[in-house]
């Protein structure tokens, strides 16, 4: 197999016979994305899909501690402290479409969801066509507990997992093991770490889909169990609801550990991100199309980067580290409908369109 580097920095580009490599390269940042990493991604993704000598793309992060664990919420504070929601808007829309590229992609991408897979890294690997968890996976969508919420189409996704673990997902932030991440519907196969090796050599040659499959399965191992379908049961009976309230009130109503612990999970979270998330979730599950789930995503995401949930929390989680953010509304109860209603209002020319 001959390979080279074609492109060094936050993204090693590499070549190797007809595979194509992007590594996401903060290791000690756990990958967060930056602008630019989702320009260089962009970029070559687009012109790969139409090189003939391109067969598959695999995307991996470098380290061992995780593919990628989200945006870079730091600039995103910093640009909304100074008044600059410019780069919000750009980052998201171009998040998004990059996303929604890999959804969409003519030939194979195989996702690397080894280590911490969260937010903007789910937003890359959950749309991939083969996803690859390791027994180091944890794959979560925690954004509730920063006054954000479950995007990067995840959605979409997440409406889709059996019964309603979506949502318990999308509510708790809940940390998916391989297995689980399976079960979930948010990854495909099992390979160990230790094989992650053998990925690129098994795919070097391959152009196809099925290609793809038959070369990843031979690296293939079961995952250990998991938790979610044992929890399968109470989590569809109380999740089912179609408000936080009455969620809540199932959960207390339980004696039983696994509501108990999810209900003081709950109990921290941005009461506003909560009725948000459960009224994105629950309008996706009728999207037809992933595009419908990014638009609503990115109306949100701007009301909640003008609002005052999103900011206390990243000031609370990565500022100053107080881990103690001060919501407002602090009750479910304050949270009214137009609060809610808000963050799903059209946004006029800065609608997310993908035309560019």
């Amino acid at each position: 197999m001959t390979a080279a580097v074609v492109q060094d920095g936050n993204v090693i580009v590499r070549k190797e016979d007809a595979l194509r490599r992007l590594t996401l390269n903060r290791p000690k940042a756990l990958n967060a994305l930056t602008l630019d990493m989702i320009a260089t991604m962009t970029a070559q993704l687009r012109s790969w899909a139409s090189d003939s000598e391109v067969g598959t793309v695999l995307i991996d992060g470098a380290g061992d501690r995780g593919l990628c664990a989200g945006g870079d919420l730091r600039a995103l504070y910093d640009a909304a402290k100074s008044g600059n929601l410019s780069l919000p808007q750009r980052f998201w829309a171009d998040e998004y479409r990059l996303d929604l590229l890999i959804a969409r992609y003519p030939k194979p991408v195989v996702a690397v969801m080894d280590g911490m897979v969260m937010g903007g890294g789910v937003g890359i690997a959950g749309h991939a066509a083969h996803r690859i968890v390791t027994e180091r996976s944890a794959v979560a969508m925690p954004e509730v507990s920063i006054g954000f919420f479950p995007d990067v189409g995840a959605s979409f996704l997440l409406a889709r997992a059996p019964g309603y673990a979506g949502t318990f997902m999308a509510l708790t932030g809940e940390r998916l093991s391989a297995a689980d991440a399976i079960y979930c519907r948010f990854a495909d196969i099992h390979i160990p770490s230790s094989r992650l090796p053998d990925v690129p050599v098994a795919l070097h040659g391959c152009r196809t889909a099925d290609e793809v499959r038959t070369q990843l399965s031979t690296l293939a191992q079961t995952p250990a169990t998991g938790k979610l379908a044992a929890a399968q049961k109470w989590i569809d009976e109380c999740f089912a609801a179609d408000t936080v309230e009455t969620i809540v009130a199932r959960l207390s109503a339980s004696t039983t550990d696994g509501p108990q612990t999810t209900l003081a999970a709950l109990r921290k979270m941005s009461p506003t991100s909560l009725k948000v998330t459960l009224r994105n979730i629950r309008a996706a599950a009728a999207f037809r199309r992933l595009e419908e789930s990014f638009q609503q995503d990115y109306r949100i995401a701007l009301a909640c980067i003008a609002g005052h949930d999103f900011i206390e929390g990243i000031r609370a989680t990565i500022v100053d580290k107080d881990r103690n953010p001060r919501w407002r509304p602090d009750k479910l109860a304050e949270v009214m409908a137009d609060i809610v209603a808000r963050h799903f209002k059209p946004v006029g020319a800065l609608e997310l369109n993908f035309a560019k």
